[in-house]
């Protein structure tokens, strides 16, 4: 059979963290003759080389070479390009790891669009990812149509034939941005390249001690040479215009601009900061005119024009008032709606604690931005001005799974509000309303078991910045946190305050002891009723099923049996008939059976109430915690009235009385 896929893993001194990378190959649903692997041991010096040694004589589709350390990563992989006979070949880093059905869903994914160089969506566990890029599936994409421009790592998979037709090799003797050059160059060469956005693919995470994370220090100076080796390539298979402009501004926008702002640059030493600006300014000022300038955010544009008009300590006072951006968020409402969860909240930026303000000029919208009367001018020159596109303003919500990091965009719709101010500035709040369906919300399919975290987005002016919801929410808000059964096989979706800080999250498939917990600390027993037969429990939470009711009540007692009872729902309350004849004469444990679709079976959890079933077949409610009767205890009697207090005159009286007789004595 062909070999549908070749996997190069270029290795050195991975220790712990290729075996998650060994686990995820292991795992794929591609059968073993479709597919190798070819770990390139660049000189490792740890145990790694004897424990792919043993991986290779246990499973013969895993292959083994052995170099010399190079000190590059490029090195062994043109040597896995050269050993590589699948039609495509995939590189993988081995401190990160593959989803289960990656190879497959690529490679066939690659195959129907005839691409050259196929995307897998990629999640980031502690490490920056493309955003946008993954919003949707894109089978035809170019550098001009999608912001490919925005991925340039190298784990992507790419078509044997294609990098051998055009000779696109990893450059010889490079340590920084060698992954930028191959990309480019075959991004650019692609006939097509096809992005999958609908499945997991790559899981790119951070080591313990944040030694892979790409934000280590570096000379400066060996960088940006090796960016404009990144920025000739572009230059070379591109025509002067808007693409070229649109590809450049990514490295003055990543590589650049942003190195110059907040907390990213006041945290570095101060000679190195300003070695950093001098470099980066000699790049803008020889290889970036006002069309790449125009290709970037507003903010952006103003530190780029800051940088070409040699204004350093006016970009660190913008970087001093930057740092003080938060982005916030309030949660106004909860609400189930045929099975899906609508979240409403408000968003909006501040400044040092303090609500973000615009200046209005005329009928311009302008940045109120701390910087010298020189610098404005400077930038004025440029043509670049400070107007605000507030009306582009907008916000995301984003369900993100707390494990792996896989992160789905809900629907939201968003109205912007000015909040004008007597000066002439004003706020800019934004009112937004996101649809959560548990059963479609994972691109078209079910969220997946787990925690899945809530997270705020707000998009304005050239600022993108991500905070938590829930902390800060409505008086009622917490009366709208229902759980819903939803699905089919049925599962609990319960909207639940993490600990601490009390953030939205969702508990998928009762993967935490949540319902537990929330079930004996907000029933409130009091409110449990017995009539005849019958038990109505009041819930802690609203079981907001969409049709029939698959919940069950059991009564239970130690060494005597449990006893099933199915449950009728109305809102908070389920009612259901006791099984008197087996219950009768004894003290019963209940529990609430909720489906989980994941076991297969309902999973049980503990109610804060015992059902107690005199011998005579009347049934009463009580508290879980209130002790046994005694056999044979009587009742106990009335407490005693307190005895009432007497007059003020006899109280007088009695000492005066007890003086006189104590004078007698004496």
């Amino acid at each position: 059979m062909t070999v549908k896929v070749s996997v190069v893993i270029a290795v050195y001194n991975p220790g712990k963290y290729v075996e998650d990378c060994i686990t995820g190959l292991l795992r794929q649903s591609l059968t073993p003759d479709e597919f190798e692997v070819f770990f390139v041991n660049d000189g490792s010096t740890d145990e790694t080389p004897a424990r792919l040694d043993q991986l290779a004589a246990e499973h013969p589709h895993f292959h083994v070479i052995h170099e010399e350390g190079s000190g590059w990563s490029g090195k062994p992989r043109n040597t896995g390009i050269a050993a590589a006979r699948g039609e495509y070949v995939m590189f993988v880093d081995h401190d990160d790891w593959l989803g289960d059905e990656a190879l497959e869903r690529m490679y066939e994914y690659g195959k129907a669009n005839e691409a050259d160089v196929v995307v897998g969506k990629m999640a980031g566990i502690g490490r920056p990812v493309p955003q946008e890029l993954f919003r949707v599936n894109r089978p035809k994409a170019t550098v001009a149509n999608a912001p490919l421009i925005d991925s340039l790592t190298p784990h992507k998979m790419f078509r044997r034939e294609f990098l051998n037709e055009h000779d696109i090799r990893f450059k010889e003797g490079r340590r920084r941005l060698e992954d930028h050059v191959f990309v480019v160059e075959t991004y650019l060469r692609a006939k097509n390249v096809s992005v999958l956005g609908d499945y997991l693919c790559y899981y790119h995470i951070t080591r313990d001690d944040g030694s892979n994370a790409g934000f280590q220090r570096f000379d400066p100076v060996g960088y940006f040479t090796n960016l404009r080796e990144a920025l000739d390539v572009v230059e070379e298979l591109t025509e002067p215009g808007a693409v070229r402009d649109k590809l450049y501004s990514r490295w003055l926008r990543n590589e650049m601009v942003e190195r110059l702002r907040g907390n990213r640059l006041l945290k570095l030493p101060e000679d190195y900061a300003e070695e950093l600006y001098r470099e980066i300014r000699g790049v803008v000022t020889e290889r970036f005119g006002p069309g790449v300038f125009a290709k970037v955010a507003p903010t952006q544009r103003v530190v780029a024009g800051l940088i070409a008009a040699g204004h350093y300590e006016d970009i660190r006072a913008l970087a001093r008032w930057e740092a003080g951006i938060k982005p916030t968020g309030s949660l106004d409402s909860l609400a189930w709606d045929k099975g899906a969860l609508t979240v409403g909240f408000t968003s909006e930026y501040q400044v040092d604690g303090e609500p973000m303000t615009f200046r209005r000029e005329g009928e311009r919208d302008l940045l109120d931005l701390p910087l010298s009367e020189q610098a404005l001018k400077a930038l004025a020159d440029q043509k670049i001005t400070l107007d605000a596109p507030v009306g582009k303003s907008d916000v995301d919500l984003v369900a993100r799974h707390r494990e792996d990091a896989t992160q789905y965009y809900l629907p939201v719709d968003s109205e912007l509000h000015r909040v004008e101010a007597e000066d002439g500035s004003f706020r800019l709040r934004i009112t937004a309303s996101a649809v959560l369906d548990p059963e479609t919300a994972a691109a078209g399919k079910p969220l997946g078991k787990g925690i899945w975290d809530l997270h705020l987005r707000i998009k304005s002016c050239g600022w993108s910045k991500e905070t938590r919801l829930g902390a800060v929410r409505g008086e009622d808000v917490e009366a709208q946190r229902l759980a819903a059964l939803t699905g089919e096989p049925r599962r609990l979706v319960l909207p639940y305050w993490t600990d601490g800080p009390g953030n939205l999250s969702l508990d998928v498939d009762q993967h935490t002891g949540k319902l537990e917990r929330e079930a004996v600390a907000l029933m409130d027993p009091a409110q449990a009723v017995v009539e005849g037969s019958t038990v109505r429990l009041p819930l802690p939470l609203h079981l907001a099923a969409d049709s029939g009711d698959p919940v069950q009540l059991r009564f239970e007692r130690k060494n005597v049996g449990k006893f099933p009872a199915d449950a009728v729902l109305d809102g908070r309350t389920a009612t259901a008939r006791l099984p008197l004849e087996q219950l009768t004469g004894k003290r019963w444990a209940v529990r609430i059976g909720v489906p989980s679709a994941a076991r297969g079976e309902a999973q049980w959890t503990r109610l804060p109430v015992d059902v107690v079933v005199a011998a005579d077949g009347t049934a009463r409610v009580i508290d879980r915690h209130t002790p046994p009767a005694k056999p044979g205890a009587k009742k106990a009697a009335a407490p005693k009235r307190p005895a009432q207090s007497r007059p003020l005159w006899r109280r007088a009286a009695g000492r005066l009385k007890r003086a006189l007789t104590n004078q007698k004595k004496s």
